[in-house]
């Protein structure tokens, strides 16, 4: 895309080329029910629609999904997507729920009640030390392509506990970057609880909500937490690692999973 570069500090106005990352509405029809419009990035939206329907608790597992088809229209994207009968019961009932939408997928739900239901008891536990999460982070941008050409993405990446990254997904939104990545994990049959999530993105509740739904002990981001995230991640029994950079980390919950 074609700009113009404005001086501030110094000078040097001058006419610039600059890659700008894709956004663009992807519209979700479940079993002929049109269920949401979401801003994303139209990149693995495979991974995306099969994280989207795990977060959103319409589906257990990817297997569950009948059929998928994904098609470019003019402005977007549309996909289609079949799922069996017990499932369609539920997307009945989210969809009545459901008053408009965003790219956290709840915001649109009328019921407060229902926005904060209690999330699930996390059973799994990994152990970890600080030199892998220093590890992770260092070697994030290194998995991070569209990040590197726009500079305007978010990334969700898959760790062992050791600190080696095993899958990564960028999106615009953060909360796609995760569904992406969680829809990845299942498709490949890898296991969120076996490692943990770390994410170049502000821990926002729902980044919470996911990562505890998808089953994943853990949660590292390179931002701020907000109070909602702190609240859910400590009632749920959620590590949660916030403003993670080089130097240091804020340990907001679960301590005792990082030793050394």
């Amino acid at each position: 895309m074609a700009v113009q570069r404005l001086g501030l500090a110094t000078e040097g106005d001058a006419p610039a080329v600059r890659d700008v990352p894709v956004e663009a509405p992807i519209a979700i029809d479940i079993g002929g029910i049109g269920y949401a419009v979401m801003m994303a990035t139209p990149l693995d939206l495979e991974d995306y629609l099969t994280g989207f329907m795990l977060s959103e608790g319409l589906i257990r597992g990817s297997r569950e999904i009948g059929s998928l088809v994904i098609s470019a229209v003019e402005g977007g994207w549309v996909t289609r997507v079949a799922l069996p009968p017990d499932a369609m019961q539920k997307v009945m009932v989210r969809a009545r729920r459901r008053v408009g939408e965003s790219s956290c997928g709840l915001c649109g739900i009328d019921n407060i009640a229902e926005v904060l239901r209690p999330l699930p008891q996390l059973k799994a536990r990994i152990t970890t030390t600080r030199a892998a999460i220093g590890a992770a982070l260092d070697e994030l941008p290194h998995h991070q392509p569209l990040s590197r050409q726009t500079g305007a993405v978010h990334a969700a990446a898959f760790c062992t506990p050791d600190g080696q990254i095993q899958l990564v997904r960028e999106d615009v939104g953060r909360h796609n970057a995760l569904d992406k990545l969680i829809g990845a994990l299942a498709r490949a049959g890898m296991d969120p609880a076996s490692g943990f999530f770390l994410l170049s993105a502000r821990c926002s509740y729902e980044l919470v909500e996911k990562t505890v739904r998808a089953g994943c002990p853990m949660l590292v981001t390179i931002s701020a937490p907000t109070s909602l995230a702190v609240e859910r991640a400590r009632s749920a029994g959620l590590t949660l690692v916030a403003l993670a950079r080089p130097d240091a980390a804020l340990v907001v919950s679960g301590a005792e999973t990082i030793i050394a």
